[in-house]
Formats: C-alpha cells, structure tokens, sequence
C-alpha cells in the first residue's frame, strides 16, 4: 500500500431529490424537516460534510445512523473526548504483536557475541523493520478505516466541540484532503469519499476553518406537533390524544429554567413508561409516579411539581 493511491471519486448520488430523503428517512423512522433533508441532500451531491449543532438529545446522531441504515453504507464513529488523539483517531501500530513477532525473529537469528548481531542478523533486521510496519500489524482507526472504505460509508464524528483544537486540526486536515499519510506506508487517499456529520452541543465554539469545509444544520427541539408524530411514529400503541399530551407537557417542561431539559429519547421513553403501564390521559397521580422519567434532577422535579401543581 505504499505510494499514493488515486484522487477521491464519488459515486451516483444516493437521493434524487430532496422529497426522497424526507419519504427514506421517515420510513426507517426518523422524521425529518425539510431543512434536515435538504442539508442532506445537497451533502450527498456536493461530498461536503455536515456539521450539526444543537442542544443535547435532538437527534443529531440519530440522523447520521438514519442515513447509514436507509442507504446501506457502513457506519464508522469517532466518539469524541477531551483527551483524543492521533491514535485513537486515526491508527496505531500493535506494538504487543510487533514485539512478539521481533521475539520470534530473535530465536532463530544468530549472534556472534552478546549485543552485537552478526551480519546475516543486519540483514534480517532490515527486512524484519520493514515486515513489522506492514499491513498485519496496523490498527485502524474510525477516520483512517473511513477513507480506507471501498464502498459507501457513513462517518459520524460524534461531539466533536469536545475535543482539543489540535484534534480538530487533524480533523481538518484529513477532511480537507480526505488523506492520511503513514509514514511507513506512504500517502493513502480515499478512493470514495464517505458522508461525513460531525455533531457538536455547542460547549464551545468551533474553528471558523471547520465550519468553511462544511455545510452546517443546527437541530432544535422539535415542534410540538412534530415530537407529537415522532412519539406516534416510534411508540407502537400510544393513543394520538396520549401523544399529543406527552409532546406538549414536554414543551412546557422546556421553557422552565432546569438544569436538564428533556430530550426526544426521553420524550419517548416517557411515552413508553405510560403505554405499558396502561395510562391512556395524563393525570397528576400519573404525572407524579412517572415524570422522573423526564427530569433526572430533584430540584428539577421540584420546579416541574410546583408549576403543573403537582401534590
């Protein structure tokens, strides 16, 4: 694999319209905007990536999970972290393995005196070096095996403010070339370039030279009567009344000053809760016995109590 490999190319576009993205992603679940399936289109036909900021729990990752199930691609994630670095990022040698291997060449080569090899070890030596630092002892990592994919791929760089500004210059220089260059293997270009979100919660601001190279969507909560079609879409049983009650006490629950507001996976695990425990309208005993499953706070749930004057 040493060399450069050819320059990215990119296959047909995956949607033909931005009608289909809505129509596919709404039929694997996930019910977009129409700014959510524009910006998706237009990544899959300009082979930019998409930067989506917003508030915790709005479905950023959700929608680059969605893409990868509705157009078959393998998706690679890069979890984000204060701490992340070139090897976790990108790749690694398997240094256990390599010095097994090292181990192994010891054994069978001889020695003409205590630390000093023979010739016919030089030798071995060179060619040992340069078997070590091949293919087999090469740990890839989510962006190295992203550009290394020979078929559609779908990478998630997930809370990317996260991460120090020097990940996020590597970040930037690989997305910008979508190339890695390893040293001891040469320069390695992808020979398709993935569909690439970087999701952020907004911790902290992001490199004016990120956010030029991508297209940007900024995810909010949901509409009441958008979560009211997401809960009725995700939630087998729930009433479209039960639905409609769930999204607009959650709304509510929003515009409070807590310290977490619920999230749409929370909305929809509330309305699990009340699904299975037979509840078909909220009331205070059933808000009481179940809002915990919204607020993971007591000082929230003691705010939420004393605005809907629960007992």
């Amino acid at each position: 694999m040493s060399g450069s490999l050819s320059f990215p190319v990119t296959e047909e576009p995956m949607f033909q319209s931005i009608e289909e993205v809505s129509e596919r992603l709404a039929a694997a679940g996930y019910l977009p905007d129409e700014g959510i399936s524009s910006v998706v289109y237009l990544a899959d036909h300009l082979a930019k990536p998409v930067l989506v900021e917003g508030p915790a729990g709005t479905g950023k990752t959700e929608l680059a999970k969605s893409v990868a199930m509705i157009t078959a691609s393998k998706l690679l994630r890069l979890q984000c972290y204060e701490g992340l670095d070139e090897s976790k990022a990108l790749y690694e040698w398997n240094y256990r393995k390599q010095l097994l291997r090292i181990q192994a060449e010891r054994v069978i080569t001889p020695y003409d005196a205590p630390g000093e090899p023979s010739s016919q070890a030089s030798g071995s030596w060179s060619l040992l070096e340069e078997n070590i630092f091949s293919e087999d002892f090469l740990l890839e990592r989510p962006l190295l095996s992203a550009i290394r994919t020979d078929g559609r791929a779908v990478l998630l760089v997930d809370e990317v403010d996260r991460v120090e500004m020097e990940t996020e210059a590597l970040l930037l220089e690989v997305l910008s070339e979508y190339q890695v260059s390893i040293p001891e293997l040469g320069t390695v270009r992808a020979s398709r370039i993935p569909m690439v979100f970087l999701t952020s919660n907004g911790t902290r601001e992001l490199s004016e030279a990120l956010k030029r190279r991508c297209l940007f969507l900024y995810l909010d909560y949901p509409s009441v009567e958008r979560e009211r079609s997401i809960i009725t879409t995700r939630v087998p049983g729930v009433t479209v009344e039960l639905a409609d009650q769930v999204a607009r006490m959650v709304r509510s629950l929003r515009e409070m000053d807590l310290r977490k507001h619920p999230s749409v996976s929370e909305t929809l695990d509330w309305a699990r809760t009340l699904v299975l425990l037979g509840i078909e309208s909220i009331d205070e005993k059933s808000a009481n016995d179940t809002l915990w499953v919204l607020l993971k706070y007591r000082s929230d749930l003691e705010k939420a109590a004393k605005e809907f004057g629960l007992g």
